[in-house]
């Protein structure tokens, strides 16, 4: 059973500008400094609440001097955060101070307010009466009344043509193979609801092909218990036609990757084992941390990575 979304992956330029807008304006923690397995001279960046719980996890890429990327079809275009009842007003207020592009908009009759993030990546905010368990960070720039709790929600943007086995469309997977529900549909939006989190289907034909760089999300993961239920996946999706990775240690969790018939790309990732196996919770994120593979070369890295600053002005209410 999948259990819900475990992060999401995006693309950014610069990595300051990006851990100044998530952690000072948002209030995220950053519960891991590493690097991109595949490109150790990048940091991967880990967001989430104060312990890096599965399902409140959004995680970067920065590459630097990159050019803005394109919304748009065969891709995840946007996170949907949970946040607390009689917030939105609050978000609002902070984002216009700090003159971030924002707005909002009523989505199957809930109010919704979208903002775009440094790169123009969208995040949005919903209120939700029954609020997912998590841990606060006590050093957040934003009180537990306001904060952010998860990720709620994903919105995808499916191309058609790509017909997997007997998968011909997104929809398809998600209710066939992932066992996803059906839960609500108006105009050419149609939510499911899948484990613990939502995701969202909007059909545009007159949306451009994505174009993958900063400020577009690069892969959404979801939730497996454990590395059996892992493979069991493995199994079933190569049964299936899809095309997917071998299972890959990516130290924090075990990684599987596939596309669906409308382009997306997927991850299956493990609960475990988690962040606090390098690095107490006290002080997740504070200092990068090498996987092991790259460790004769940390010395190296540690002179091409910039040196972020972290030093934000804790909530005081």
């Amino acid at each position: 059973m999948i259990l819900g979304i475990h992060h999401v992956t995006a693309l950014a330029s610069h990595p300051q500008p990006n851990v100044d807008f998530y952690v000072g304006l948002l209030g995220l923690r950053l519960v891991k400094q590493t690097v991109n397995f595949d490109d150790p001279g990048t940091y991967h960046l880990y967001y989430g609440d104060g312990a890096g719980t599965p399902g409140t996890l959004l995680t970067f890429f920065p590459y630097g001097n990159i050019q803005k990327g394109r919304r748009g079809k065969g891709e995840t275009t946007s996170i949907t955060f949970q946040v607390p009842a009689n917030s939105l007003d609050f978000w609002i207020e902070r984002l216009s101070i700090e003159n971030v592009p924002n707005g909002e908009e009523m989505i199957f009759g809930q109010r919704v307010v979208w903002a775009l993030d440094p790169d123009g990546m969208r995040v949005e905010f919903e209120e939700s009466e029954v609020e997912t368990p998590n841990t606060y960070w006590n050093s957040s720039t934003v009180p537990v009344n306001k904060a952010i709790r998860a990720i709620k929600r994903i919105t995808l943007a499916p191309s058609d043509g790509h017909p997997i086995g007997e998968y011909k469309t997104t929809e398809d997977t998600l209710t066939n193979l992932f066992d996803a529900k059906p839960i609500q549909q108006e105009g050419n939006r149609q939510r499911f609801q899948l484990g613990t989190s939502e995701v969202d289907i909007v059909r545009d034909d007159s949306q451009p092909r994505a174009q993958s760089s900063a400020g577009t999300i690069h892969h959404v993961a979801f939730r497996n218990a454990n590395e059996n239920i892992q493979q069991e996946w493995l199994q079933k999706l190569t049964e299936k036609g899809f095309h997917a990775s071998p299972m890959m240690d990516r130290e924090y969790f075990e990684s599987i990757y596939f596309r669906e018939p409308g382009g997306v790309l997927f991850e299956f990732a493990t609960d475990g084992p988690g962040f606090l196996i390098n690095e107490p919770e006290a002080t997740l994120g504070t200092e990068l941390r090498i996987p092991p593979q790259y460790e004769s070369k940390k010395t190296q890295l540690e002179a091409i990575l910039p040196k972020l600053n972290l030093n934000f002005t804790k909530v005081t209410a």
